[in-house]
């Protein structure tokens, strides 16, 4: 009998992996996932479980700083997530089996003195360094000024990229431009591999608070019709490109934020193409779900009058403001704690 993942897969999707833990990576491997992301809010939840204390420790003991020791084992962790997929990568000759490395969210906070020249330089700066000798790690990048200022370099230097916390066409379509005029600048553009994360759930939590008044037809549909949209512009852009390689957008922010939503409301909506990277307890809920088959449904879109009631009272730049101050926060919050806990952690391998 088909499990409710495999259906998934079958469908068309490409299911990606919200974590690096190397436990969850067998187990969701097991569910079909074909790849995995990381960032530092997964590795503090890591690091809080005490299953890396004895690395910690001799991390310590070798002098390594704080930051030093977070970056080291991140790299670890994604190095090993990296080697689960390597079959898989081999075999779809670079269209599958990544792993996503997110660089320093320290750029994007509200206290980073840098502007967004020198912000786009040192993502420059450390894409190339945490991708050099990988085959099957993707860079990520958040799809900030400075970051989308850096994406071109980037591209041209042959840096396979996932560009995240998209909320907008408007970010998307800057993105994809910058990567696309990147590979043209490689010896060969045809090597290009890069994905485009665009957030879903977040957008229906902000509008249940910023617009009440939708109806019952529409509230808690403008994630879904915003990540459809950008789906096919992507998908169109790309047609007559003539790339070996799938471009695709990653479906992410994939659990359901409102109770009263079904745990695979957005799998099920989102079901049929591209990827869907999804927290570990998205897909043991999903996976949980006897009998569930799922179907192509990406490209079904809601009515007219619910397309229409949405685009007459949502404000998508200010939805995309609102939600990028939101998200910067979060991008740069868990980084801080990460560096707090290893602190912490410092002092217990210490006296042990």
């Amino acid at each position: 009998m088909v499990t409710p993942l495999e259906s998934l897969v079958q469908s068309g999707t490409k299911l990606w992996l919200d974590s690096v833990d190397p436990d969850l990576v067998k187990e969701n491997l097991s569910f079909g996932a074909t790849g995995a992301t990381s960032n530092p809010a997964i590795v503090s939840d890591l690091i809080k479980s005490g299953r890396f204390d004895s690395e910690i420790s001799d991390l310590v003991e070798q002098g390594l700083d704080n930051e030093a020791i977070a970056w080291e084992l991140t790299d670890r962790l994604v190095r090993r997530a990296q080697k689960e997929f390597e079959e898989i990568h081999a075999k779809t000759n670079g269209n599958d089996g990544y792993v996503s490395f997110e660089l320093d969210p320290l750029l994007e906070d509200e206290d980073c003195s840098l502007s967004t020249e020198e912000r786009a330089d040192r993502y420059v700066e450390l894409g190339k360094k945490w991708s050099a000798g990988h085959t099957n790690r993707m860079i990520k990048v958040p799809a900030t000024p400075g970051g989308l200022a850096a994406l071109e370099r980037l591209s041209a230097a042959g840096v396979t990229l996932n560009v995240t916390l998209i909320f907008s066409s408007r970010q998307y379509e800057i993105a994809r431009d910058n990567i696309w005029k990147g590979a043209q600048q490689r010896e060969d553009p045809k090597t290009l591999k890069s994905v485009y994360s665009i957030f879903v759930s977040r957008i229906d939590a902000y509008t249940a608070k910023k617009y009440p008044n939708l109806s019952d037809a529409a509230q808690g549909q403008v994630g879904i019709l915003n990540a459809k949209r950008i789906w096919k512009a992507n998908k169109d852009f790309w047609a007559d490109k003539g790339l070996p390689l799938q471009q695709e957008m990653i479906f992410a922010s994939m659990g359901t934020k409102l109770p009263e939503a079904p745990k695979d409301k957005y799998v099920s909506a989102l079901a049929g193409s591209d990827i869907q990277t999804n927290p570990p307890g998205t897909n043991s809920d999903v996976q949980e779900m006897s009998g569930k088959t799922f179907e192509p449904r990406v490209g079904d879109f809601p009515s007219d009058e619910v397309c229409s009631e949405i685009d007459d009272k949502v404000d998508f730049a200010l939805m995309e403001d609102d939600l990028m101050k939101e998200g910067l926060a979060k991008f740069a919050t868990p980084q801080k704690d990460l560096l707090d806990l290893i602190e912490k952690k410092r002092g217990v391998v210490s006296e042990s």
